[in-house]
């Protein structure tokens, strides 16, 4: 069964809610970079933005942007979020109130904003949306379990449509925190440095993403999911065999496919799965990065996804994506998006033309 991404929207350390960065990309030599704010004013009333932190501002915000691309009302099916860390700054406010509080006269507005699953909550209440709402919170795997919950979904016509998202912030104080585990790398980072890394961490990036997906293609489609799997410690025949049997559902194989987009970040230890990935099985298929451009969090699998379906609506793939050559990729007709969180937790999804 496919299902077709109808629309798509962004907000992050590129320009927000465009594709901007698809030809003129914006780079950074910070290890702590945070998001391009849009103009939340066209989106959200004044008043009620008062009382949203950034996280939730840039949810409502992309995913109203995504139905108004989609040209697609209110009326969703479903409304599926990822988040690695959540409310982050609503989290911290709350904390430093009790310390400065003593415990006692707290705002409860940070206490509810600080769950994971408000996110999906407020997008729900500016949709008056009450039908299915779901969040994932599985660290580096949160989309793709976001994406396959969908994907089932549809698989089992519950659905006709789903609004699925990824949305992650980083304050200075979590970066410090995430910093004295070697999340981080040490000193200046930049694209030819992630590249030919041999050291661990990467650079720290904010990510709101929406995706409107559907099982009606129009001539507004942008391509189609085609399939996905999702995979916990699996041995390289048991990936050998889900890779396979992912492109052979679909009259495909290795050969077929363009491009692969992986989670390529400048860590060594993240990076040697993408490069064992490559000795095994696509050789001579061409690799897609994009955390040069977007940085690392637990929810910038997403970024891989919008990246793969981007390239589709533009028709080629340009070179400053390419990991392994420097020719951009004429008219793709077959993408598989690869990601996988400590080497534990695997996905294949695969994208295709319409």
């Amino acid at each position: 069964m496919s299902i077709y991404i109808q629309s798509l929207s962004q907000i992050s350390i590129q320009e927000p809610l465009c594709d901007t960065w698809f030809d003129n990309p914006i780079y950074y030599n910070e290890r702590y970079v945070e998001v391009i704010e849009p103009n939340y004013k066209q989106y959200i009333n004044p008043m009620s933005s008062r009382r949203m932190g950034k996280i939730l501002k840039r949810a409502v915000t992309t995913s109203l942007e995504t139905l108004k691309k989609g040209k697609k009302g209110n009326e969703i099916d479903a409304i599926i979020t990822a988040t690695g860390l959540g409310c982050v700054e609503n989290t911290e406010k709350f904390l430093y109130s009790m310390l400065d509080n003593n415990e006692t006269l707290l705002t409860p507005t940070y206490f509810i904003q600080s769950t994971h699953n408000t996110i999906s909550s407020q997008i729900a209440l500016e949709l008056k949306c009450n039908n299915y709402n779901s969040t994932y919170v599985h660290r580096g795997i949160s989309f793709d379990s976001a994406l396959f919950d969908a994907y089932v979904q549809f698989i089992l016509n519950k659905i006709n449509n789903a609004l699925v998202g990824a949305h992650d912030e980083m304050t200075k104080d979590m970066f410090a925190l995430y910093d004295k585990i070697g999340y981080w790398k040490q000193g200046d980072v930049n694209k030819e440095i992630l590249k030919q890394s041999d050291s661990i961490g990467s650079f720290s990036g904010e990510i709101a993403s929406c995706f409107f997906l559907s099982n009606e293609k129009n001539n507004d489609s942008i391509c189609s999911l085609d399939g996905m799997t999702i995979l916990h410690k699996p041995t390289n025949e048991r990936f050998e065999e889900s890779l396979l049997s992912l492109l052979k559902e679909n009259d495909l194989n290795l050969y077929d496919i363009d491009a692969v987009v992986v989670g390529y970040s400048g860590d060594k230890e993240n990076d040697m799965v993408y490069t064992r990935l490559k000795s095994l099985f696509f050789e001579d298929t061409p690799f897609v990065w994009y955390k040069h451009l977007f940085g690392e969090s637990f929810s910038m699998s997403a970024m891989g996804f919008y990246v793969g379906a981007t390239c589709f609506k533009n028709n080629k793939i340009p070179n400053h994506l390419l990991l392994d050559t420097e020719k951009e990729i004429i008219n793709p007709k077959h993408i598989i998006i690869y990601n996988h969180f400590q080497n534990q937790e695997h996905s294949l999804i695969l994208l295709s033309k319409c």
